[in-house]
C-alpha cells in the first residue's frame, strides 16, 4: 500500500517530523486560493505513485496565486508514466541549503530494519549510490531493541556532519523510525531531508505499508489513494501482488520470495526489472494471462522473464496459458520461461513450439532475457 506525498508527509505531522505547510488541490481555482493562502512562493506537485515527478515536469514553483493556478492547470491534464494525474499538492516553497537522504526499509535477508543516511540527497540520490557508494551509511536496527542513539551517532559521525546538525538530526532519525514501526511500514523515506533557514524539514515523503497489516486509523482513507498505480489497482482486483519498478525487464513467478530472488538475478546480470508480480501458488491459465496482461500494460516493458517453480502449480497448465495469452493479447516482445517442477518437459515442449524460449535454470534464463533486451 503506497501512500501519495501529502498523505505521507500528514503520518510524518502526527510523529513530529517537520514539513512545509500546504493543501491538496483538484482544480486550478482550488490551487490559487491555497497559494493565496499560504503566501509567498509556493511549489505545485504532481500526487501520483511513480517516481520522476519533477523530470517529467510535475514540480513547478510558482511566485503568484495566478502563477500556481496555471501551473497547476498543465500538471492536471499530465499523466506521468502511464498515471493520470488527479490532484496536486500546493505546498509553501523551502529555501533548501543542504540536503540529506535518509530511509527506513526491511533487510528481508537479514530479516531486521536497516536504516539509510546520505549526507547528500535529492533526485541523483541513485546516481550518488552507484557511483560513491561510500557516501551512504547502512545500520541494521534490532527489532527488539529498536533503534540505538549509538547507532545514529555512528552514522552521523562517519558522515561528517557538523556537530551543531547532531541533536536535529538524531531526533529526525528516531521519529522517522518511529513512524516505520506505529504505521506497520515497508518503507519510509525522505528525500530530501532539507536544511532552510538552520531547520530540518521533510520536504518529500515515501511511504509504503504492509497490506496484510494497514493500521485502523488509515483504513478509512479513500481506496483509490492505496491502490497505487493502474496496474496495481488492476492486479489488487485480480488477487495477484504487484509493484511497478522503473525498469525495462518485466517479472512474473509463483511466490514473493521466488520473485525477490528473480529481481536480485536480473539486476546482477546488468538488467533492470519493470515490476515485481506473484501469481502465488496453484496458478492456473487465466491467472496467468492477466499476469501477464498487467505486465505489459506497462509501456517501458521491452521482454518478459517468467519464473515458475512448480508444486501445486503445473508447468504445462502455466505454459498452455502463456501461449493463449501470447496470441490474444498479442505479445511481441521476447519471452523467456524458466519451468521447474511438475510436468515440466512437457510444459518446455508447449512453448518452444511457440517460439518462447524455455531455460531450466534462474541465471540462464536471467541471463538469457537480459541478452534479449539489450
Amino acid at each position: 500500500m503506497r501512500l501519495q506525498e501529502y498523505q505521507g508527509k500528514e503520518l510524518f505531522r502526527r510523529v513530529g517530523i517537520p514539513v512545509a505547510d500546504g493543501k491538496v488541490a483538484f482544480s486550478p481555482p482550488e490551487a490559487e486560493e491555497i497559494a493565496r493562502e499560504l503566501g509567498g512562493p509556493v511549489v505545485v506537485k504532481a500526487q501520483v505513485l511513480v517516481g520522476g515527478r519533477g523530470k517529467a515536469g510535475g514540480i513547478k514553483l510558482a511566485q503568484t496565486p495566478q502563477e500556481a493556478r496555471a501551473h497547476a492547470e498543465a500538471i492536471l491534464n499530465m499523466t506521468i508514466k502511464g498515471e493520470r494525474v488527479r490532484k496536486v499538492l500546493v505546498t509553501r516553497a523551502v529555501e533548501i541549503e543542504r540536503e540529506f537522504y535518509l530511509s527506513v526499509t526491511i533487510d528481508r535477508a537479514a530479516k531486521k530494519p536497516i536504516v539509510i543516511f546520505s549526507a547528500e540527497g535529492g533526485m541523483e540520490i541513485e546516481e550518488l549510490a552507484r557511483t560513491h557508494p561510500e557516501k551512504i551509511v547502512r545500520f541494521h536496527v534490532d527489532p527488539l531493541l529498536g533503534l540505538q542513539a549509538y547507532q545514529i551517532r555512528t552514522a552521523l559521525f562517519q558522515s561528517d556532519i557538523a556537530p551543531t546538525l547532531m541533536r536535529p538530526l538524531s531526533d529526525v532519525f528516531f521519529k522517522l523510525y518511529q513512524a516505520f514501526v506505529q504505521y506497520r511500514a515497508q518503507l519510509v523515506e525522505i528525500n530530501p531531508l532539507a536544511l532552510s533557514d538552520g531547520k530540518l524539514i521533510a520536504v518529500d515523503s515515501k511511504f509504503i505499508i504492509d497490506d496484510d497489516d494497514v493500521p485502523v486509523e488509515l483504513q478509512g482513507w479513500e481506496e483509490e489513494e492505496l491502490a497505487g498505480s493502474p496496474e496495481e489497482r488492476a492486479a489488487k482486483q485480480a488477487g495477484l501482488q504487484y509493484v511497478k519498478l522503473d525498469g525495462t525487464i518485466g517479472i512474473i513467478g509463483n511466490g514473493a520470495g521466488l520473485v525477490m530472488a528473480t529481481l536480485d538475478v536480473v539486476a546482477l546480470k546488468g538488467g533492470r526489472p519493470a515490476n515485481f508480480l506473484d501469481i502465488g501458488g496453484g496458478a492456473n491459465a487465466e491467472v496467468m494471462k492477466k499476469a501477464l496482461q498487467i505486465v505489459c500494460s506497462d509501456p517501458n516493458v521491452r521482454g518478459l522473464f517468467i519464473n515458475i517453480f512448480g508444486g501445486i502449480t503445473r508447468c504445462d497448465e502455466v505454459a498452455r496459458g502463456l501461449v493463449a495469452a501470447q496470441r490474444e493479447l498479442g505479445i511481441r516482445v521476447p519471452m523467456v520461461v524458466r519451468l521447474t517442477g511438475t510436468n515440466e518437459v512437457e510444459g518446455r515442449k508447449i512453448l518452444e513450439a511457440q517460439g518462447i524460449i524455455p531455460v531450466a535454470d534462474m541465471e540462464e534464463g536471467a541471463a538469457e532475457i537480459v541478452r534479449q533486451t539489450s
